[in-house]
């Protein structure tokens, strides 16, 4: 009988199977994001949370009360997606819905005391993550990275009928930051 063994178990990829798109930037990419994905989970799962719904919280942070419509806008999700969202976040005492005055079929989500100090626990969060992603990389390497990152995501926007907004060049995201204003950061 044979018995396989793990990755954790052999320690390193066998290096005689690589994977037919390792050479492909896409193949780079999904990997990254993964990688990257796993790596912020880990991070959150700390702060009692789940991949995603720190996007809510740092959205609600950046841009302050929004409806669902909104806030599904810019988490480009659909507005049920995003409601499972700030429903779960709501029971965790993060979030609060209030109907709008004069129109009770308008909602408004906003951040909690608890939900903004997890937000800021988040931004420390990311950076934390971000460092250890682009660690080796000079400023050049990562503003030409993030170009380049942002190029690829609004060419397949466009493919996909996708929102293209949102992929601002890197002299507008300067500015931003310049002014004060983080750029806010999503993963996939």
């Amino acid at each position: 009988m044979v018995r396989w063994k793990s990755f954790e178990q052999r320690g390193t990829m066998d290096t005689d199977n690589k994977h037919p798109g390792i050479k492909s930037v896409g193949w780079a990419l999904v990997q990254v994001s993964r990688l990257h994905r796993s790596r912020t989970g880990d991070k959150l799962s700390e702060l009692g949370l789940f991949a995603g719904q720190e996007q809510v919280l740092q959205a609600l942070s950046t841009s302050g009360p929004m409806t669902m419509g909104e806030l599904a806008a810019i988490l480009r999700v659909r507005p049920p997606t995003a409601s499972k969202t700030v429903s779960r976040l709501s029971s965790l005492k993060l979030v609060e819905r209030h109907t709008e005055p004069g129109d009770a079929r308008v909602v408004r989500v906003k951040l909690t005391k608890e939900g903004k100090r997890k937000a800021a626990a988040i931004n420390a969060l990311w950076d934390e993550v971000e460092a250890e992603l682009l660690q080796g990389f000079d400023n050049k390497d990562r503003k030409r990275l993030r170009k380049l990152l942002r190029k690829a995501a609004k060419n397949l926007a466009g493919l996909t009928g996708a929102d293209q907004t949102g992929f601002e060049a890197d002299d507008e995201i300067d500015g931003l930051e310049a002014a004060g204003e983080p750029a806010l950061v999503v993963t996939a």
